[in-house]
């Protein structure tokens, strides 16, 4: 037996046998780690860009509009990519699996160029329209510079990264946006700070640009070399309606998402701006901040998806079951642990990034307490999506996934702002996030009822 197909049995193996409550930590702790990384990385540029002034911190939240943008060109391919190709392996189909992933691999770099070239030429109107104020329309745009050279890496990424964990790579995924994230934070202060190149807000932009592009580097490595189980070709870029077809269905709940938390930045960020400067900086580092927990709870849900996915293709319907009742305890238990951490220390957080603006000091605590109250519920509706996701419940995962920061929150956002001023922008999120749960329950039961079914017809046979 060749190498590549030990390893691909020891991975149906893992993914079929191995309990539950080892494979999906083995999944995970990779992912989260990457996330984490990411998020210091994240963090960081808005760290030593607040030595330039609120009016540059402001740009960076601005900005975070752009990296959303992107996410959405990469995003529907990426997760219907990954849902498809844990179900094809469950099957024993690699051949069709690797079609699937080389259609959205360069269906997603063919997007993302499409973005580099709209946005350069159209630099000015498009951060005014995601956002940002007269005061911080120059930074704007010198951040949004260098990100969108790196768009068209930036949408393939996130293929690389759903596929390789949906064949139960996790390791090889943290290694590609670690590496990334670490070299980020190392290149920030080198770029930005007067001791080094002294390049300010672009400095930051060009960092974030070029650990895009080592990522890019590292997570194509295994698809060209075989240490993948799938293979990564032009020569399979064979779109079929099948395929696409497929991969629409569940990725447009991950497209709307992301496009839906597009609109919703845009008009939170044109509210807090015509507030000041100030809120909108605000709002933008507890966003940053709370990257943290939310990396957790997602990393924990995508090492999840593939396991629930991989044994619904397999028809170990009760391995699925199992999985989402672990992830169900470890999700509210580890969301609420660090809702208190993070709630109990939220003013000094806030202090890192505020110095002496009092306004955004007091926005930004209220902001980030608010959504530590709500983070429980949002990480057992994390679980949720993921389960529809990887089930291939299309219409349950679109719901679920537009509802944070879409179809929950754009209705309350206007007659919160209107009402409470900088506060209401403060707590948006929050009660948006507690909506959520409303429509999380009827769908879970749905999909329970679907996980019965199959079972009880299996029975049968």
């Amino acid at each position: 037996m060749s190498k590549h197909a030990q390893s691909q049995d020891q991975r149906r193996n893992m993914l079929l046998n191995e309990p539950i409550s080892r494979i999906i930590p083995k999944m995970a702790i990779p992912t989260i780690v990457a996330f984490l990384i990411n998020s210091i990385y994240s963090l960081a540029d808005t760290y030593f860009v607040s030595s330039l002034g609120t009016n540059a911190t402001a740009a960076v939240s601005v900005n975070a509009s752009l990296d959303q943008l992107i996410m959405m060109c990469g995003s529907m391919l990426a997760v219907g990519a990954n849902s498809y190709i844990a179900r094809l392996l469950g099957q024993g189909d690699e051949q069709k699996a690797s079609r699937v992933l080389s259609t959205a691999f360069f269906t997603a770099m063919g997007i993302g160029a499409a973005l580099m070239i709209f946005g350069s030429l159209f630099m000015t109107p498009m951060v005014r329209m995601l956002g940002a104020t007269p005061t911080c329309e120059q930074y704007s745009i010198d951040y949004a510079t260098y990100v969108l050279y790196a768009a068209p890496f930036m949408a393939a990424n996130f293929v690389m990264n759903q596929c390789l964990r949906s064949e139960g790579s996790a390791t090889l995924s943290m290694i590609g946006m670690g590496a990334g994230g670490i070299l980020n934070v190392i290149l920030d202060p080198i770029f930005i700070m007067p001791w080094g190149l002294n390049m300010g807000v672009a400095g930051a932009s060009l960092a974030t640009a070029i650990s895009k592009w080592i990522s890019f580097a590292i997570l194509i490595f295994p698809y060209l070399t075989r240490h993948s189980l799938l293979h990564l070709s032009i020569r399979n870029f064979r779109p079929s309606w099948d395929i696409v077809s497929k991969i629409v269905s569940v990725g447009s709940s991950s497209m709307f998402r992301s496009g839906l938390a597009v609109v919703s930045a845009i008009a939170l960020n044109s509210i807090a701006g015509n507030i000041s400067d100030s809120v909108l900086a605000a709002v933008g580092v507890c966003n940053k901040v709370m990257m943290f927990p939310f990396s957790i709870i997602l990393g924990f849900g995508t090492g999840f998806q593939p396991v629930a996915g991989f044994n619904w293709g397999a028809k170990r319907f009760d391995r699925v079951e199992e999985s989402y009742k672990f992830c169900f305890k470890v999700a509210l238990i580890g969301s609420t642990i660090m809702a208190l951490l993070v709630g109990l220390f939220a003013d000094t957080f806030v202090v890192l990034f505020a110095g002496m603006d009092e306004e955004m000091r007091r926005i930004g605590v209220i902001c980030m307490v608010s959504q530590c109250i709500a983070l429980p519920i949002h990480g057992w509706v994390a679980i949720v999506n993921m389960l529809c996701a990887g089930l291939g419940n299309a219409k349950g995962a679109l719901i679920l996934s537009t509802s944070r920061q879409g179809t929950c929150f754009l209705p309350i956002l206007y007659p919160l702002a209107w009402a409470f001023g900088a506060v209401g922008i403060a707590i948006v999120q929050a009660l948006a996030d507690i909506l959520t749960l409303f429509l999380a329950v009827p769908i879970l039961r749905g999909v329970k009822k679907k996980i019965a079914a199959a079972q009880a017809e299996l029975n049968v046979q």
